[in-house]
């Protein structure tokens, strides 16, 4: 499979270290946090890397060139930050079979494999690695509620008082289809184009979703404090 990575945002919320860099090349350890998401993927077997590049993205290009480990990189230009379901977007043109979705901030390890071979199943449009958190985390983001096996039913974004706990992890695979519902999608409130929207939309048309228990560790990048939890994730 080809993997789509967002790695347009400004990483406000790391300033100052996003002043004079983008937010995938921030470093946790001794590499770019990028990298540490390219490995796994890698290590996966994933064949072509499209890079949804933003904000100061000659940096990225001039970084990484054309191939990470022997695997080819393509990018795609996204002008604004206008969500996630708009990041997936600009790699339409690039992928007509099913593909992965990584968040370039996300710094992970655990059972990849389970989501391709799920989502490799007859009639599976898309597979979600979901984790189970806190209630008071689950608040803050979108909430999946699936059925005793594993199938989504529904989609909750930052609930008041969540019906689940589970929640996404930044890693997706789906169907070229995706690109439909995500020309469908209305602004958030927020003023966003959300990728659990599309999702939704998917589960309205009766799409097939499924969901993947997250086995193993990870830090979603955005603050100073997950930056050092991040290095020490990668250090043990």
């Amino acid at each position: 499979m080809k993997a789509v990575i967002p790695a347009a945002g400004r990483g406000t919320r790391l300033r100052p270290r996003t002043e004079d860099r983008p937010k995938p090349l921030v470093a946790v350890g001794d590499r770019p946090l990028l990298s540490h998401g390219l490995d796994a993927l890698a290590e996966l077997g994933v064949t072509e890397f499209v890079v949804v590049v933003g904000y100061r993205k000659e940096a990225i290009i001039d970084h990484y060139g054309d191939e990470f480990d022997g695997v080819p990189i393509t990018y795609v230009h996204q002008r604004e930050p206008k969500g996630l379901a708009d990041a997936v977007l600009r790699a339409e043109t690039e992928v007509d079979e099913d593909f992965l979705v990584f968040n370039a901030d996300n710094v992970m390890t655990g059972n990849f494999d389970e989501v391709v071979e799920r989502q490799r199943t007859d009639g599976v449009d898309a597979t979600l690695l979901v984790d189970e958190v806190s209630r008071d985390e689950a608040a803050d983001t979108g909430v999946f509620v699936t059925d005793d096996d594993g199938r989504l039913d529904a989609v909750v974004e930052k609930p008041s008082n969540p019906p689940s706990t589970r929640v996404l992890t930044g890693l997706f695979a789906f169907s070229p289809d995706i690109f439909h519902a995500c020309h469908l999608v209305q602004p958030s409130e927020r003023g966003e184009y959300e990728l659990t929207d599309a999702i939704d939309l998917f589960l309205r048309a009766d799409r097939r979703v499924e969901t993947v228990a997250f086995d193993g560790r990870r830090v979603n990048v955005n603050t100073p404090e997950d930056r050092d939890r991040a290095e020490r994730l990668v250090e043990e």
